[in-house]
């Protein structure tokens, strides 16, 4: 039986443990920390992005990273290419850019752009939310390797296909969780508002 979805009251103090936990997995802190500073040093257009939606910067980027490894031709939505409509939930392009595939996700898919407050265990929830909820109703609230993947939160399990669950792959991508992280370390002027 699943659980139902959560509510971001049950989840962020799940979601400040975790975080006030995390590390980076094993053999895993160099791979993180280039991820991050190459999403760092194209804040610029993260930026843009963020005007755009009232999004964070650095939550766009690292569901960029997640999605398509920072690929700007691909679509932020589920890593589709840019040009084409996709396959792939959510059905969406094509798109002439990158920037209009990330307002599309992000305001016309998500509406995200309602959001109000940004605290860290917000965008962790949103992150979550973006990718979807199986983990936490199918798989014993597991957490998400989406958000959680390459940290010392993660667990084995992974959908490797959109509703195809396989309990003995190991995600090996790394999670919008410690890559926010990874980003701040690079940025001091991203600041993570806490709950309390």
């Amino acid at each position: 039986m699943a659980n139902p979805v959560p509510t971001y009251r049950q989840m962020w103090p799940i979601y400040a443990s975790f975080w006030d936990a995390m590390g980076p997995a094993q053999g895993r802190a160099g791979e993180i920390a280039r991820a991050a500073k190459k999403l760092f040093l194209t804040k610029k257009r993260y930026v843009g992005v963020e005007q755009a939606t009232g999004v964070p910067w650095f939550m766009v980027a690292a569901l960029h990273w997640r999605e398509s490894s920072q690929n700007w031709q691909k679509q932020l939505a589920q890593g589709w290419p840019l040009n084409s409509k996709s396959r792939w939930i959510p059905y969406t392009g094509p798109f002439d850019t990158w920037e209009e595939s990330a307002y599309d996700a992000l305001v016309k898919q998500k509406r995200y752009d309602k959001v109000i407050e940004w605290r860290l265990e917000k965008i962790i929830y949103y992150c979550e939310r973006w990718n979807g909820w199986g983990y936490w109703q199918y798989h014993g609230k597991m957490p998400s390797p989406f958000v959680w993947g390459a940290s010392t939160i993660q667990k084995r399990g992974k959908y490797v296909a959109d509703g195809s669950f396989d309990p003995s792959v190991w995600d090996t991508q790394i999670g919008t969780a410690i890559l926010m992280s990874a980003i701040a370390d690079f940025d001091k002027t991203v600041k993570f508002v806490r709950e309390d």
